[in-house]
């Protein structure tokens, strides 16, 4: 372990994102009601330009007037490129009651582009006297993104998450797909006259899980467009997982569930993991630093494994 110990991500539970334009206030009071962990108020791609000021407005009325459970509740604002983001900052954090969580930002290049935020946030809470300090989640979303994600999320103490959206990552690196997420039909390997499949969206991934917790932030998976295809939103979801990730968008309610169902860990995942906790203990008090579990060895890296599993199924707990 470096002498510098990586910082622990925030503790709490953010298994789904849920996202919903907000120039749809009919959905709100649903989207409270949802099992998801974080719900996404949307300003930018869902919403079309001639409806931006509805949906600012809608959204800073819904924050006050509909109650948001436990929910962490977060804004997407515009993108800095646009001229809408400005008035997305400060008009949410000058009208809107402090039950707001986060604001999100997308197709963040670099981490100057936090600084401009973070900047005018900083400026308007101080202002406003607002007790709540607003926490920050960006969007990979471009070659710049990917190629900038460690400064990206060392950036700023507001950051808590980040995001990989794969429509507009697949578009800057002019990837040949319209897909957003999943498998690729034309990304394969032949052996054998036999294609056999990878994961495109892979070393994206990883970059951003390797940044978020080499700095303390929370690393996410992003959509999955084709909302009928179950299994595929669960494969993707498990990669995502077994990389490190800790939860997925759902643009469709029916996402929901299934983000939900890989990112908790199942009864015999905790199981298991208390189990190695507790044959490590009796190791070190035989004076033994690994043992045997089940036929395999297990040492004290095998503790952290463990211990990743039982606080992240105690704080969904909890």
């Amino acid at each position: 372990m470096s002498f510098r110990i990586q910082p622990s991500p925030p503790a709490r539970p953010n298994r789904c994102q849920l996202f919903g334009p907000g120039s749809r206030p009919a959905i709100f009071e649903k989207m409270a009601k949802s099992e998801a962990d974080v719900i996404n108020l949307d300003l930018e791609d869902s919403v079309a330009p001639d409806d931006k000021e509805s949906a600012r407005s809608n959204v800073i009325e819904a924050i006050s007037d509909i109650d948001w459970g436990n929910k962490y509740l977060s804004v997407r604002i515009n993108g800095l490129d646009t001229p809408y983001w400005y008035r997305d900052v400060v008009d949410l954090l000058e009208n809107a009651s402090e039950r707001l969580d986060q604001i999100m930002i997308p197709k963040v290049g670099n981490a100057s582009d936090i600084y401009a935020v973070d900047a005018l946030v900083s400026a308007i809470e101080a202002a406003k006297g607002r007790n709540k300090r607003i926490s920050l989640e960006v969007i990979i979303e471009s070659a710049a993104g990917i190629s900038h994600v460690e400064e990206i999320a060392a950036a700023s103490p507001r950051l808590q998450a980040m995001s990989l959206g794969a429509a507009d990552y697949a578009a800057s690196m002019g990837m040949q797909t319209t897909g957003i997420g999943g498998t690729q039909e034309n990304y394969y390997m032949l052996h054998d006259g036999k294609k056999y499949w990878g994961d495109p969206w892979h070393w994206a991934q990883a970059a951003i899980v390797a940044a978020c917790r080499t700095h303390g932030v929370l690393p996410i998976d992003g959509p999955f467009g084709d909302f009928s295809d179950d299994e595929g939103y669960i494969a993707q979801a498990r990669r995502s997982a077994t990389l490190g990730m800790v939860g997925k968008w759902a643009i469709h309610p029916k996402q929901i569930a299934l983000a939900n169902q890989v990112f908790t860990p199942s009864e015999e995942q905790v199981k298991e993991a208390r189990e190695i906790l507790k044959a490590m203990a009796e190791a070190k008090a035989r004076g033994e630093g690994a043992t045997v579990y089940k036929g395999r060895l297990v040492d004290i890296a095998s503790i952290k494994q463990a211990e990743v599993i039982v606080r992240q199924a105690e704080m969904i707990d909890g």
